[in-house]
């Protein structure tokens, strides 16, 4: 088949362009970027023709387990995340291209990329689970070499170590998933798996192993702690591939497993996914608006993202078990929709992270300030993205959003007490998480880009190369196109609702051929065009109305003196400050936040300082004492290496003697 060969030739590519930058190195890193982007675009080509048309691209190879060899298929589901994957490669390779090839270019990071995302692409489409989790683990060490890129910095070398340790946890978990699906016989190709279901027990024990292998993947509470350092420390068009891209294949595994190779869903396998999502989406904004580094902004807001998806995830799993299918194609469209839309809008704002970086070198949002004037484009594009990842209308993140308070909203119709009581505080975990957000990049674009520079660099920033701007440019018009056209996008993940929840959402029931109708068009429908239509002209109207009655004399003051004309950038407001009301009121609360000041008396020239401490009791669960708990284990079995020779052999008997009980008891 013309589509197969295509998809063979363009993974070859992605491998060769990996092994030549290995071994060559030079000049030829700069090649690395372009032959990515041709080859996932021609990736994307073959999945979206799959997707529309229908049908699925199979392939066995002669290699893997020795039984069933290697198999490889492309469905409408690994379609979907195909172009989900592959855009997020081409918009990173674009931004690539701009990279400086005598100062940018390294041979700890250029070479691993086209690997890292030939490795993505072979978990979509493995097709047993030898080849998923082999594909898997390529993918979490090359990703786990990117992050360590940086290899002198004590940062990066922390990350990489904490990523390492989680990515070894997660793949242990989804061993532990495929081998309770292949059962005794050891079936492990997918199709196999699917003709047999596994008893509930194993089922439940399948599930909980899913959630925390593509849970740890995907940043899901408590499983998040490698994100916030794992992302900053990578460049940043990696970091975009990571938050926006590898996030999306840790999803699509739970999608798989859950509902596809599971069988029929049970209603309580919905309750894990939707506490733990919507735990996620609150405590990783509540994150996100305390810290002061954009990029670990941006990854805390993954999180929340991840969380959402989730969410989604577990309704579409409690519809399906009650036989609600119409619900749960609402909820599963809400839930894919919005793996698309934050790949787009996360790879844009993780993109414009690395923009702002290479032209001021900082990270730290106290340092920024006044980049509109200095950087217009990127900063357009990053309000587009910001717009974007706050929900508002008329943009992409908008529609996900709206479809799954529309589920939330259908949720009490459910049978069980459990999910009628878990759907209103979800809902309302949802709409805080919202605001949170909105607050969240308010606060991020005031204060990198509007007010006064804050720092010398700051002052003298300037904008990026075209081709990086046409990166971030291309995204921020999926933004807009997502939110205008999110009828057509439901329309086109058809297949996938179908396959998955054996339902669709209504078409061609809206008053306009683009109106988004969640269940009927008397109470549940989104007309994005229309909406965008009397935004801009209100918008217009406005302008024209205020400069009609306003003095047209314009006048220029300091932006943000707040009411004192003091030229110092220190009077305007802080990243800090912005979120200290949020701090007070949830801080106390979820990090036992503790603010302290230190006034001198009058008289003394010592300056008063404010000291804020925070307190993450997650990392102090579920990491520190389980950590200490093994240090301590260790030093006490370190003796076992000092024994002579007569007590070696003691415990080899005694060992020896306690398998042979066990033995003898089985049998």
């Amino acid at each position: 088949m013309p589509e197969l060969s295509a998809l063979g030739v363009a993974l070859g590519a992605l491998t060769a362009a990996a092994l030549l930058a290995a071994l060559l190195r030079g000049r030829v890193l700069a090649l690395v970027y372009p032959v990515c982007a041709a080859a996932a675009g021609l990736i994307a080509i073959v999945d979206l023709t799959v997707l529309l048309g229908g049908g699925d691209l199979k392939a066995a190879l002669p290699i893997g387990l020795p039984a069933i060899g290697l198999h490889l298929r492309l469905d409408a589901l690994s379609a979907f995340f195909g172009i989900v994957v592959n855009g997020g490669i081409v918009a990173a390779s674009v931004y690539g291209m701009g990279l400086d090839a005598d100062h940018d270019l390294t041979p700890r990071v250029e070479p691993l990329f086209p690997l890292f995302a030939a490795a993505m692409n072979l978990v979509l489409v493995a097709d047993d689970a030898y080849a998923f989790l082999l594909s898997w683990e390529l993918m979490s060490l090359a990703s786990w070499a990117l992050v360590l890129a940086r290899h002198t910095d004590p940062e990066s070398q922390r990350a990489a170590h904490l990523y390492l340790v989680m990515a070894a946890i997660g793949t242990a978990a989804l061993l532990f998933a495929f081998g309770g699906l292949a059962g005794p016989a050891g079936g492990y190709a997918f199709d196999t798996i699917r003709a047999h279901h596994p008893a509930p027990l194993v089922a439940a024990l399948i599930l909980t192993a899913a959630l925390v292998g593509c849970g740890s993947k995907g940043g899901l509470v408590p499983l998040h702690a490698w994100l916030p350092l794992a992302h900053p420390a990578a460049p940043s068009h990696v970091s975009a591939l990571m938050s926006g891209v590898m996030t999306k294949v840790a999803i699509y595994g739970f999608v798989r497993i859950a509902l596809d190779l599971l069988g029929p869903p049970s209603w309580w396998w919905a309750l894990p996914p939707i506490v733990l999502g919507a735990v996620s989406a609150v405590l990783g904004l509540l994150y996100a608006v305390l810290d002061r580094d954009l990029k670990r902004v941006l990854a805390y807001s993954t999180i929340e993202n991840v969380g959402v998806i989730f969410v989604a995830l577990g309704l579409a799993l409690a519809f399906r078990a009650n036989g609600k299918n119409e619900a749960a194609a609402v909820a599963m469209a809400a839930g894919l929709l919005h793996v698309l839309n934050h790949s787009w809008f996360k790879s844009l704002l993780f993109l414009g992270a690395g923009a702002i970086l290479h032209a001021t070198g900082r990270r730290d949002l106290e340092g920024l300030g006044g980049l509109i004037h200095r950087m217009p484009r990127t900063a357009f594009f990053c309000l587009v993205g910001a717009l974007a990842i706050s929900a508002l209308p008329p943009l992409n993140g908008f529609v996900s959003e709206w479809l799954l308070f529309q589920a939330v909203i259908a949720a009490p119709e459910l049978p069980q007490p459990a999910l009628q009581f878990a759907s209103p505080a979800v809902g309302a975990m949802l709409a805080l998480a919202a605001a949170l957000a909105a607050a969240c990049f308010v606060r991020v674009y005031g204060i990198a880009f509007l007010g006064r520079p804050r720092s010398l660099e700051a002052a003298n920033a300037h904008d990026v190369p075209l081709i990086q701007q046409a990166a971030l440019g291309g995204l921020a018009l999926l933004c807009v196109l997502g939110g205008l056209l999110g009828s057509v996008l439901t329309w086109a993940i058809a297949p996938v609702l179908r396959a998955l929840v054996d339902g669709a959402l209504p078409a061609g029931d809206g008053p306009t051929p683009l109106s988004l109708v969640a269940f009927d068009p008397a109470r549940s429908i989104y007309d994005a065009p229309i909406l965008a239509l009397f935004i801009t002209i209100s918008s217009l109207a406005t302008a024209f109305i205020v400069h009609r009655v306003s003095e047209r004399r314009t006048r220029r003051a300091p932006a943000w003196d707040c009411g004192f004309p003091d030229p110092s950038p220190a009077t305007q407001y802080t990243a800090a400050s912005f979120a200290q009301p949020l701090r007070r009121v949830y801080g106390a609360l979820a990090f036992s936040a503790r603010d302290t000041v230190e006034m001198p008396p009058p008289g003394d020239l010592r300056p008063a300082r404010l000291s804020v401490v925070l307190v993450d009791h997650l990392w102090r669960i579920f990491y520190t004492a389980p950590g200490r708990m093994v240090l301590a284990v260790s030093l006490r079995l370190n003796v076992l290496q000092f024994l002579t020779i007569r007590r070696y052999l003691v415990l080899m008997f005694g060992a020896l003697v306690i398998l042979l009980s066990i033995a003898a008891v089985t049998t």
